[in-house]
């Protein structure tokens, strides 16, 4: 899977990227990040990018040209199967479901990263693109949210991590209780401990769970259900 990224500073986003298990995941080949750089697509010898919107307001929009041209430079590299994403506060949840789906579904996800006050709305209508939020906040721009779908979505990609490391996963279960070999219980995930068994801070001491330390396989499993 290849994620495409239109934004402003790639520079912002690149090291994330590149680092820890999408990192790994990337020299693998397992999956691809194409960042491409909005202000040399933009208009005239400055190269603009953005415009007062009609109509009054504050702040300025991203204008629908110099994206199209964006996503024009890229299209021949794009398959059949392909997402076009632009991020908005009324944009439908980002959730699980959708990450889990996305990648198994899509070889390429095109994402356009707003700034300002947000992109033109004929930027959706043409790219037939889909709006999406990662919550119910506003964000200085959506690099940060491009960041967080190529997480949850590239993590999906098989051999990306290893299945029974996602199997625990908080909303795992549920997103596949109907198979055999996920355990049902609320979809979210228990607890972690790890060393020392007894920790000091500040004059207290904090404890692990005693049932953690049992070695009984069985309270172990019913105390991480509940």
């Amino acid at each position: 899977m290849t994620f495409h990224i239109i934004t402003l500073f790639p520079e912002a986003i690149e090291n994330y990227l590149h680092s820890s298990i999408l990192g790994r995941a990337e020299k693998k080949e397992i999956i691809k990040f194409n960042l491409i750089n909005l202000r040399p697509f933009g208009l005239g010898k400055h190269k603009k990018v953005d415009e007062k919107p009609y109509g009054g307001g504050a702040g300025m929009v991203l204008m629908s040209e110099p994206i199209l041209k964006a996503v024009d430079s890229i299209r021949k590299k794009l398959k059949k199967k392909t997402k076009v994403i632009v991020f908005s506060a009324k944009g439908k949840q980002f959730n699980q479901r959708m990450a889990y789906d996305w990648s198994k579904k899509y070889e390429d996800i095109v994402m356009i990263s707003g700034r300002y006050e947000g992109i033109d709305e004929r930027v959706k209508s043409i790219l037939k693109a889909e709006e999406i939020s990662i919550g119910h906040y506003i964000l200085t721009d959506g690099d940060v949210a491009a960041m967080v779908v190529a997480s949850a979505v590239g993590r999906l990609v098989p051999g990306a991590i290893k299945l029974e490391s996602l199997a625990e996963e908080s909303h795992w279960n549920l997103l596949l209780k109907k198979e055999k070999e996920i355990p049902e219980n609320d979809g979210l995930e228990y607890p972690h401990y790890t060393r020392p068994e007894i920790l000091a801070y500040k004059g207290k001491k904090y404890r692990v769970p005693k049932v953690l330390l049992s070695g009984n396989h069985k309270e172990i499993k019913e105390w991480r259900e509940q």
